[in-house]
């Protein structure tokens, strides 16, 4: 690489790291998923009943390094200039031209790659995952070297050890290779070498989910009957063309350079795969970002294709136009898909963000805020009320900190400066209560409709009972959660809280 292209590729990437670290408001705080993904550190194993292994892997190096936000956001930033890196690599594999590797790598950067790379989730990872398989397949088709399918193999176990919905690319992928030439691929021995490589990597998240009775498929059976069955199709491939605004353009014609363009001949199967893959998606009424990671690889098929139409003299002029373009037609991307506003102006502007489905939560209900963003509010709140309450508790008796979800649980053990370990029957925490301490008072977070009938119930097995205080901000999704004090038990709460989990753990077919 010469040093003018290496010096903007570095360009790019550094312009990557500095927007991203601008596109999110002091005004909000993380997002609730990123708290039960920072709290899997404080408890490593081979599987979770939310995600796969790596994302704990990653939240134990956050950790070291301090648990910051900076930190936090530095991953999910670096996985996205990563992806931007392995376009340009995708590109030069294409032999494409200066012009194509840059157009291509800003038509990734201006994109929904921004959102995504905001949040510390196992998304970012996902998408790089997914764009370096599509590459590294690419080599393999341009050489025909065994070592490229042993390269997939490794990046396809630890994609699946950050997230199953890799899975959807060799779903693929597959049927689209048994119609294609590429197809005798599955008489080579060493495929099933690499094959065996990758599930020697898997095999103790295969075990750990076996050992816990395949939580995996009790969680996409959770999903589909309180998320997935409110997703209209519609809308799911609106937001395809929303996520790369002003681009997409580049996509349809890297599908069409793949079906007419000589040089794309020996990457016919991707096009099969793409539209395989997105059928799969519909089929099972998938979230619209799910399918995220599969356009990066067709935007540097679009960007060579483009640079091939572009080799006289009025496309010299066009060239950079269309670089400058990516930027501007992700302008009113920017004013609707990012937290950088005061939640009021989400409110006073209402149509703005309706007509893009934004305040359609996953429960199909329309909010004032969108969902995202809601969930980046009052957890600081929640922290510093409930450390205020567990200070009027009696130190020398052991607290209970109780809540209704894992967003909850999380925030609090991020923000609390007690040290609070607090704990929810739901998602992961269910299996992390600490029963080996004798409880004797429990602080309990719960939702705001639970308020009278929480005191009914639970007051006559202590001595004293109160509603503490809740959560006041109103833009929070959490708004009018209620923080309950419980004091000085009359029964066995660690025994009352072991029927709980066990109960708990038997609906969700979890071991006990």
């Amino acid at each position: 690489m010469s040093l003018r292209n290496r010096i903007l590729l570095i360009s790019l990437i550094l312009f990557k790291f500095i927007i991203q670290y601008q596109l999110i408001s002091p005004t909000y705080e993380l997002q609730r998923d990123e708290f039960l993904h920072l709290d899997q550190a404080n408890h490593l194993a081979w599987g979770f009943l939310s995600v796969p292994p790596l994302t704990s892997w990653i939240s134990y190096l956050i950790k070291l390094l301090g648990n910051s936000v900076f930190w936090i956001k530095f991953f999910p930033a670096l996985f996205g200039a990563l992806t931007i890196l392995v376009v340009w690599k995708t590109i030069e594999a294409l032999k494409g031209n200066l012009f194509a590797r840059v157009f291509g790598c800003c038509c990734i950067m201006f994109s929904v790659l921004f959102r995504l790379n905001g949040l510390y989730q196992p998304n970012s990872f996902d998408v790089l995952c997914w764009t370096f398989m599509y590459y590294l397949i690419i080599k393999y088709l341009n050489n025909k070297q065994p070592k490229w399918l042993f390269y997939i193999a490794f990046v396809f176990a630890f994609g699946f050890l950050n997230k199953y919905n890799i899975l959807f690319l060799i779903f693929g992928l597959i049927p689209a290779l048994a119609l294609v030439p590429e197809r005798k691929v599955f008489a080579e021995k060493k495929l099933y070498y690499a094959i065996l490589t990758a599930l020697l990597i898997i095999l103790p998240n295969l075990i750990w989910q076996y050992r816990n009775n395949f939580p995996v498929f009790v969680h996409f059976k959770e999903l589909q009957d309180t998320q997935l069955v409110h997703v209209n199709r519609w809308s799911f491939m609106r937001s395809q063309f929303l996520f790369f605004f002003g681009t997409f353009p580049v996509v349809i014609l890297g599908l069409y350079a793949l079906r007419k363009y000589p040089a794309f001949k020996a990457y016919r199967l991707f096009f099969y795969s793409f539209f395989i893959t997105l059928g799969i998606f519909l089929l099972l009424r998938a979230k619209d970002y799910y399918a995220i990671g599969l356009y990066p690889i067709y935007f540097a098929f679009g960007a060579v294709y483009i640079s091939s139409l572009l080799e006289n003299k009025t496309g010299q002029i066009l060239k950079p136009i269309l670089i400058a373009l990516t930027a501007i037609l992700f302008l009113p991307i920017y004013n609707i898909a990012f937290p950088n506003r005061n939640p009021a102006y989400f409110v006073n502007h209402p149509d703005k963000y309706r007509k893009y489905g934004m305040l359609t939560w996953e429960d199909g209900k329309e909010h004032p805020l969108p969902q995202d963003f809601a969930d980046m509010l009052g957890w600081k709140e929640l922290a510093q009320k409930v450390d205020s309450v567990y200070d009027q508790i009696p130190k020398s008796e052991n607290t209970l900190v109780l809540c209704d979800n894992y967003g909850q649980a999380g925030a609090i053990n991020y923000y609390s400066k007690r040290g609070i370990k607090a704990v929810s029957f739901n998602a992961d925490y269910i299996n992390w209560f600490d029963l080996n301490k004798a409880y004797n008072n429990v602080i309990r977070i719960k939702d705001r409709w639970e308020r009278e009938r929480e005191l009914t119930i639970t007051s006559p097995f202590f001595s004293k009972s109160m509603l503490a205080d809740s959560i006041t901000n109103r833009y929070a999704r959490e708004y009018g959660t209620v923080i309950f004090t419980f004091i000085h038990a009359k029964i066995n709460i660690n025994e009352r809280i072991s029927q709980e989990v066990a109960s708990e753990k038997k609906a969700k077919k979890l071991p006990l």
